[in-house]
């Protein structure tokens, strides 16, 4: 503070220091929701006699601030995604609820014909047949069998033409054909080497039946059942104005409905807003964030719970801090902390949480006694 020599100025012997136009101006600090008084120094004398008023004190104390909040989820498997067949036929046989999809093995049957699970991102749109055919639809074939364990042979890299678009994914090569046929003989399918709209059915990643919304002799081209993801996950609704303050991967402590605490990561930031009503009838805008255990086996006993996740944006450990109430905001700028005897100790302020600002400065050490206003 320039001018102001706030560590060894005592105060003069006949004088006061008094609040600013002998008025309080508060102001808010708005990450502790404290106030604190803006002064400056000289005025006019003090009453011969005057009596000084008792003046609350507190310590600096040396302690760990952490910007917490726990808020409730919902553990369970995650969004249910519904599962449409294609092609023609009627549904004759369904997986049960619970059931864990299983990769290259039937979903369902139509015609009494199983309809087997891939894994990939595109749904097969067209009958693959042709050697040299190209796209993505190819890829998730390929993928897949590769992932079976079946020899797909060399996939060649594409070489545009020119004057002509480049196509997407991988090519139907002769190997990649004898590898489909393979499986198809394992599989207990027709070994014909080819691939036609609905005679497999792929899923993004492993899944597990969640519903089941067909009934036999449903035409196939319907919904058919809903599935989750196999991994289980805890869902929190979140005010979308505090999104923010939580990053992907963070760590989160989870508790169960026993009592005990398990470690989480943040795996998901939901992008849909939704409009929630509370019982006051007011609407709050809030995103989903999805927390995934950091060990499965802590939440294998349970398939759905309430539990609390606690989440942490900031910490400061091992810090100076004081309750809100000891800052002093001095006019010329900056804060100082009061002592007991009136001298005052210049401070720079850090975080401020619940009550509390973090403190430091030239001769700011732990168990110094300042004046405080609350």
């Amino acid at each position: 503070m320039a001018g102001t020599d706030v560590a060894d100025a005592p105060p003069r012997r006949g004088r006061k220091r008094h609040v600013l136009g002998a008025v309080a101006l508060l102001a808010v600090v708005a990450a502790g929701g404290a106030a604190f008084v803006v002064i400056d120094h000289g005025g006019e004398p003090e009453a011969t006699g005057t009596a000084k008023a008792p003046v609350a004190t507190t310590s600096v104390v040396k302690t760990d601030l952490s910007d917490t909040r726990t808020l409730p989820g919902t553990l369970g498997f995650g969004a249910e995604r519904s599962v449409r067949g294609a092609g023609t036929g009627l549904v004759t046989r369904l997986p049960k609820a619970g059931a864990t999809v299983a990769r290259g093995k039937p979903l369902y049957w139509v015609d009494d014909h199983p309809v087997p699970a891939f894994v990939g991102d595109t749904p097969l749109f067209r009958k693959l047949d042709k050697v040299g055919t190209r796209g993505r639809d190819v890829t998730v074939v390929a993928n897949n069998l590769r992932a079976l364990g079946y020899t797909i042979g060399y996939l060649p890299p594409q070489t545009p033409a020119a004057g002509k678009p480049s196509v997407p994914g991988d090519v139907f090569t002769a190997p990649l054909k004898s590898a489909l046929k393979q499986w198809q003989v394992d599989a207990g399918l027709e070994p014909t080497g080819t691939l036609d709209v609905g005679q497999v059915v792929v899923l993004p990643g492993p899944s597990r039946v969640a519903s089941i919304k067909a009934q036999l002799g449903d035409p196939v081209a319907e919904e058919l059942i809903t599935v989750t993801p196999t991994a289980k996950v805890v869902t929190v609704p979140v005010d979308a104005t505090d999104v923010g303050t939580i990053r992907p991967k963070a760590r989160v402590s989870i508790v169960l409905p026993s009592g005990k605490k398990i470690a989480g990561q943040v795996t998901a930031i939901g992008r849909t807003v939704q409009d929630v009503t509370d019982g006051s009838g007011q609407n709050t805008a809030q995103l989903n964030i999805t927390v995934t255990p950091r060990k499965a086996a802590d939440v294998k006993a349970l398939d759905a719970a309430g539990v609390e996740v606690t989440f942490t944006s900031q910490v400061r450990r091992g810090v100076l801090a004081v309750p809100v109430g000891a800052l002093l905001a001095l006019r010329e700028g900056g804060y100082a902390l009061q002592l007991p005897d009136g001298k005052l100790v210049a401070a720079e302020t850090g975080m401020f949480l619940r009550g509390m600002v973090e403190v430091t400065g030239t001769g700011v050490t732990e168990g110094l006694k300042v004046v405080t206003s609350s």
